[in-house]
């Protein structure tokens, strides 16, 4: 069956013994391995961080933030000022290091029988289950129709399914209500809105609802805030279900620093940057789609309409291509190590107009050279 025509579920892909085994895919490859070691110098279009972050504000309030670290991590102050950010009871929220850190304990404390991922999305998710020791099965959405989600391909005895909104590496925002109909009695439906906040207004954001049975939505912060050395995220969730998690932690799990980094990212002065920075992402992100656009005639295809902070390319030679671009001075991330990809894919994340032009150019010149 083409992966890139029709959505289609795969059987497990992954079980006991076989951690991070995604079927071919390398679930453990992250975009910071194209900038490690000698990639470090290039131009890192690789890793969806937020350049020229964290903002000096927020390094003031982690510098200050030392003087405690003498005393255990106190984290009720932030737990109340992110349930209050969503409109909340403290109950529903459990500060995490980094969203990372809930796909662990999400497939170490639930109770699941039979989980399923839907691809192509970060891989995580799935190597923490499969180091659980459960058989992971996919819901892969199809290229064709630009990787659209159709709630009716996730099995219906499902009980556990996880889905990015928006979708990295694929730059889709779902619809809140298709997102939405995943849920139902019996499951836990895990909603991975790790770049929400970069998308104006939030259109489509799950998180703060409470109507929904099952539901658990991951926020971080590092991508906005550029935070990600720091390893701070949240899960908002029904009471039981993070006290479930919350007793699967380590004690003391969330570093004074990051406790400090999550009160402060999430108040009125916070937000109103954040929101800022999505809309200036929004525009950086269109002018690079405008750029990459012009190598059409050579086969690039853009999954539009992108959404992330990031653009989800497809052309022929796209391997040969990115060594091209680590010559020139760039790093992008390579798609094959995805589910549902292969390895025609790379992932580009958005910056500004002058690095943009600048990659374009480079990109012409590597796509050319193969011709």
């Amino acid at each position: 069956m083409d992966t890139h025509t029709r959505t289609r579920t795969d059987p497990p892909a992954a079980g006991p013994g076989l951690p991070g085994s995604g079927g071919g895919h390398d679930l453990r490859h992250h975009g910071d391995a194209e900038v490690r070691g000698d990639g470090s110098a290039l131009v890192d279009l690789a890793v969806n961080v937020r350049t020229g972050t964290p903002p000096a504000w927020l390094r003031e309030r982690l510098a200050d933030s030392l003087g405690s670290l003498a005393a255990y991590p106190d984290g009720r102050a932030a737990r109340a000022a992110v349930a209050a950010r969503h409109g909340l009871e403290a109950e529903r929220v459990l500060l995490t290091a980094g969203a990372a850190e809930a796909f662990v304990l999400l497939a170490r404390a639930l109770d699941v029988r039979r989980p399923v991922v839907v691809h192509p999305q970060f891989t995580e998710p799935e190597a923490a289950l499969a180091d659980a020791g459960h058989a992971v099965g996919r819901v892969v959405l199809s290229a064709a129709d630009g990787f659209r989600l159709d709630p009716a391909a996730v099995p219906a005895d499902a009980d556990l399914v996880v889905i990015g909104n928006p979708t990295n590496p694929t730059s889709v925002l779902h619809p809140a209500g298709a997102v939405a109909a995943l849920a139902r009695p019996g499951r836990t439906l895990v909603v991975d809105e790790a770049f929400m906040d970069a998308v104006p207004g939030e259109r489509e954001a799950l998180a703060g609802r409470t109507d929904l049975p099952g539901l658990v939505v991951l926020r971080s912060l590092t991508k906005t805030w550029g935070l990600a050395g720091l390893r701070i995220g949240y899960v908002l969730a029904a009471p039981g279900t993070v006290a479930r998690l919350e007793r699967a932690q380590p004690l003391w799990p969330v570093s004074t620093p990051a406790l400090v980094a999550a009160e402060a990212c999430v108040g009125p002065r916070a937000l109103a940057e954040a929101e800022e920075a999505a809309r200036r992402i929004a525009a950086d992100r269109e002018h690079l789609v405008a750029g990459v656009r012009g190598l059409a005639s050579a086969g690039l295809r853009v999954v539009e309409p992108p959404r992330g902070p990031f653009v989800l390319l497809r052309l022929p030679g796209a391997a040969a291509v990115r060594r091209r671009l680590r010559l020139a001075g760039y790093a992008v991330r390579r798609g094959d190590t995805f589910p549902g990809l292969d390895a025609e894919w790379l992932r580009v994340a958005v910056r500004d107009r002058a690095t943009t032009d600048a990659f374009v150019r480079a990109l012409r010149d590597a796509v050319t050279a193969g011709a």
